[in-house]
């Protein structure tokens, strides 16, 4: 039985993220707080520190006649200024509407409107052009605040200076504003990304944020002396919600949001957690493996060894069996010499890893901890203000995301639909009063989409989302999200695989494979195909896939076997818009657009 979690917590929660901040600088104020680049050095503030910034950009917002809830876009990539700036805006009572740095211009204007912003904080002169280039389309937008040099906006260095001089003529300018913020104001608004239509702006209260920080570490694993690596988007509620969390805690953040810098950083950073997306420990898994792969011979078998040994020992580990000496010793030998080195390139410290905003294949979070990495699941929606269950080290289970944070509620429609109650949930969409009543049960329950279990002890098994389920023309139920995720596990060198089959008498599926890691294969297999669009389509590849796809329908009952499948000649990527920022595949959108390719499958 799992056990249970103390919810005194709810008895004493700040009214807002602004005194969240200042009860973490009063109880470790020399602590570090956070870390990044400044050039190509890595430099770090204490709490006290970053507090006295967020201090005078706050004031400096303030003097410029930020209002109460004023909305302020955000349109930047992970640094540490989007931090200051979303604390700032906090501290002095306005409400963060975030904008990925992404966005095209249009979808930018359109958000920054329908939010009223009154300001907007961007990183560079690339981002001011975009909302200029609309700038006619925005009537409530007065102040445009630039964090790098860009001609024609404020920068935040003035900002700040406006703020010194009002602190020094009233230092509890800001203090006062903190003070007048109540639980129930709008501190965040986040526009989800839609597959079709537009986007909507999901209004998260300070409650909904400092609620999850507190609930967070009410869960007992999060620790005062952990180092984050943070790169999640901020624009994404995955990436604000462990920033709710390090508030409660009081861990050490590491910021640096460059995807392709990852694996460096975390050599450079050695952080002791990190929360990340599927996708990144797909592509971590599928190049280590395939990398064993092509060094074959006596490396490869000692390396397959080392996982299975790896596997039996946190099998008997986790059901209370007896652990031998002789299988002590051999994981002890595979641990110097296999699992070592994994952990190694994720810097050698991490305690575990977070993963969220998709499910993970379990297989895939099993073979990472048979080498000593734990990756915990959550789970959770904008909507939910990111998190709504995570799982925890000392009682994790595999396949699950956990158990409902202390403090909310969950239950299982008839339909199998998961519906959620508590302080994390939104207030509603913005300006959609229809949308926003649609999302709710008629008692208040929100409606989460999505399919799940429970098991006795109240952990979750999240089992598809509702609008995806797959009915066969034959009448057979397919859960695409599981064949596409054990397809994941199969094959080190797939980027996407997607199956369809609505209303169809077969599934087939559309495959992306990973550029590098099939680059390296052609390279060490000798095919002389250039480019990605040639090497996914030469014969070799064709029959590598094809080999994995049998091995995949071989664990598939009947009806889920996929038929027929085709490689796309391009990757799914964020800037053709088949991937959200936070890598979600956008489905519906890469079904319109590959229709044509999905029918000629069922040609004939």
């Amino acid at each position: 039985m799992a056990a249970t979690i103390d919810t005194s917590f709810l008895q004493d929660l700040a009214p807002s993220l602004g005194v969240m901040l200042r009860r973490r600088v009063a109880k470790t104020p020399d602590r570090e707080a956070y870390r990044f680049l400044r050039g190509a050095d890595w430099v770090s503030v204490t709490w006290s520190e970053a507090a006295a910034e967020v201090a005078e950009v706050a004031a400096g917002l303030l003097a410029l006649r930020l209002r109460r809830e004023d909305r302020v876009a955000i349109v930047a990539n992970t640094r540490y200024e989007w931090i200051l700036a979303d604390l700032a805006v906090m501290c002095a009572g306005g409400a963060t509407t975030t904008v990925y740095p992404t966005t095209a211009a249009e979808d930018a204007a359109y958000i920054l409107a329908d939010a009223g912003c009154r300001f907007a904080i961007v990183e560079d002169a690339d981002q001011l052009a975009k909302i200029m280039s609309h700038r006619g389309d925005l009537p409530a937008l007065e102040t445009i605040i630039a964090m790098d040099a860009a001609p024609g906006a404020l920068s935040l260095d003035d900002v700040r200076r406006r703020g010194r001089e009002l602190l020094a003529a009233d230092p509890e300018a800001v203090n006062r504003a903190t003070d007048a913020i109540g639980q129930g104001d709008l501190a965040t608004l986040i526009y989800t990304s839609g597959t079709t239509g537009r986007p909507k702006g999901v209004r998260l209260t300070q409650l909904c944020w400092v609620y999850e920080g507190e609930a967070l570490k009410a869960l007992g694993f999060l620790r005062t002396d952990d180092v984050n690596f943070l790169w999640l988007p901020m624009s994404h509620s995955f990436g604000k919600v462990i920033l709710s969390a390090q508030l409660a805690v009081g861990y050490a953040t590491a910021i640096d949001g460059r995807v392709d810098k990852i694996i460096d950083n975390l050599a450079v950073i050695k952080p002791t957690f990190m929360g990340a997306a599927p996708r990144i420990f797909e592509k971590a898994y599928g190049k280590i493996v395939s990398t064993q792969e092509a060094e074959g011979g006596l490396k490869e078998k000692i390396f397959r060894t080392a996982f299975a040994v790896g596997a039996e020992y946190e099998r008997r580990k986790a059901a209370g069996e007896r652990i031998g000496a002789g299988l002590a010793l051999r994981h002890r030998l595979f641990d110097r010499l296999v699992f070592a080195k994994v952990r190694e390139r994720f810097g050698g410290r991490v305690r575990f890893f977070i993963s969220g905003s998709a499910p993970l294949n379990r297989e895939i979070a099993e073979w990472f901890h048979s080498a000593g990495i734990l990756i915990i699941e959550g789970y959770g929606l904008t909507e939910t203000t990111a998190g709504a269950f995570c799982g925890r080290p000392i009682d994790n289970k595999f396949g699950t995301v956990g158990r409902a944070l202390p403090g909310s509620d969950v239950r299982i429609a008839p339909d199998g639909e998961i519906q959620l109650r508590g302080p994390h949930i939104m207030s509603g969409y913005n300006n959609l009063e229809t949308e926003t009543a649609d999302a709710f049960t008629p008692d208040g329950w929100l409606r989460t989409g999505d399919q799940g279990t429970l098991d006795a002890d109240g952990f979750l098994t999240i089992t598809g989302r509702l609008k995806d389920l797959i009915k066969t023309s034959g009448g057979k139920i397919v859960v695409p999200g599981a064949v596409e995720a054990a397809f994941k596990a199969l094959c080190p060198y797939v980027s996407q695989f997607l199956v369809f089959g609505d209303e169809r008498p077969y599934c087939v599926a559309l495959v992306t494979l990973d550029p590098d890691a099939i680059a390296a294969w052609c390279a060490e297999n000798g095919v002389a195909a250039a480019g990605y669009s040639a090497q996914v389509s030469s014969p070799e590849v064709q029959q590598l896939v094809a080999g994995y796809i049998d091995q995949l329908n071989g664990r598939l009952n009947p009806w889920e076997t996929v038929k027929r499948w085709t490689i796309l000649d391009a990757d799914l990527s964020i800037e053709s818009g088949e991937l959200t920022p936070s890598m979600k595949v956008k489905r519906g959108l890469v079904e319109q657009g590959q229709r044509e390719r999905i029918g000629a499958m069922y040609a004939g």
